[in-house]
């Protein structure tokens, strides 16, 4: 019979896996803080991306305009980066307060 698995290989249970394993809070806490992270840099990596390349696209039409677009351009990207911060600061809070 193909398919089908001998009576002394149906009941074999890991060796090595004594009881169930639950997952722990340490475990939760670091997932938790990893997902934070990422799922928080994501937006604002995006969006500086983007801001830097519209910046570009626009002191390449009109350079006489560059410090203001420059200007803009900076500011814009303190106030993405801070969100990461804020999403940083998130993820260490999970991590390290009990």
């Amino acid at each position: 019979m193909r398919g089908t698995l001998p009576d002394d290989m149906m009941n074999i249970s890991p060796q090595w896996r004594k009881e169930e394993e639950a997952v722990t809070d340490v475990g939760a806490r670091l997932l938790a803080a990893g997902l934070a992270i990422g799922v928080g840099a994501i937006g604002p990596g995006i969006g500086i991306g983007l801001l830097v390349g519209r910046a570009m696209e626009a002191i390449g039409r009109n350079p006489e305009a560059e410090p203001a677009i420059r200007l803009n351009m900076i500011l814009g990207l303190a106030f993405a980066e801070a969100i990461a911060i804020y999403a940083l600061v998130v993820a260490l809070i999970i991590k390290f307060v009990p």
